[in-house]
C-alpha cells in the first residue's frame, strides 16, 4: 500500500543500525580467542612476518601482540577492541575471497605477493596495501577483491574462462 507517497509493507522495518550488544565487551570476548586464532593461522599460510601481522591488528606494541597471541592459542580470555576485531574480519574476507577467485591457496597467496597493475596497487603488491597499517589499506584490498568475485577488475579464473553463456532458447521455464 503506498501512504503519502511511501511503501508500507507488511513486513517490520529493518532495523537502522546495528545492535548494541554486537560490540559489548561480552560478545567481542567470546569472539577475540577464535577469531585471533583464525587470524594467525592465514597469518602463517601467507608467510606474514611479525610487523606485517602487527600492521594488519592496527600495531599494537610487541608485547600486547604476543600476550594476544599467546592467551588466544592457550584458549584463555581476551577482548579485543573493535577495531582490531573488524581489521581480523577484512583480513577474514580476503582469505575468503582469494579462495573463491583462486584454485589453490598457493595461487592466492601469489596474487597478494605479486604487484598488481591496477591503479588501486599503483604497481605494488596488493599485500603492500592490506599490511600499510591503515584499515583503508585492509578495506581496499577486501573490496578490490570482493569486486573481483563479481566479475570487476579481474581476468576469468580457469573454471570461468571456457563457460559459453546460454541462448534465450535454452531457458526453459516451467
Amino acid at each position: 500500500m503506498i501512504r503519502n507517497g511511501i511503501v508500507e509493507t507488511d513486513r517490520a522495518p529493518a532495523p537502522l543500525q546495528l545492535g548494541a550488544n554486537r560490540f559489548s565487551p561480552e560478545n567481542r570476548r567470546r569472539l577475540s580467542a577464535p577469531a585471533l586464532r583464525t587470524f594467525l593461522a592465514i597469518a602463517d599460510l601467507w608467510g606474514l612476518s611479525e610487523e606485517q601481522r602487527r600492521l594488519m591488528l592496527g600495531y599494537p606494541s610487541r608485547s600486547t601482540y604476543h600476550s594476544w597471541c599467546r592467551k588466544a592459542r592457550e584458549h584463555d580470555a581476551i577482548t579485543l577492541d573493535v577495531d582490531v576485531l573488524t581489521r581480523i574480519s577484512a583480513v577474514f574476507g580476503i582469505h575468503q575471497a582469494l579462495g573463491v577467485l583462486f584454485g589453490s591457496e598457493h595461487e592466492g597467496k601469489e596474487w597478494l605477493r605479486t604487484p598488481h597493475h591496477a591503479l588501486l596497487f599503483g604497481g605494488h603488491p596488493p599485500l603492500d596495501l592490506a599490511a600499510n597499517g591503515t584499515m583503508d589499506g585492509l578495506m581496499l584490498v577486501r573490496r578490490f577483491l570482493d569486486a573481483a568475485r563479481g566479475g570487476v577488475y579481474m581476468p576469468p579464473n580457469a573454471a570461468d574462462a571456457s563457460f559459453e553463456p546460454y541462448e534465450d532458447s535454452e531457458i526453459l521455464f516451467q
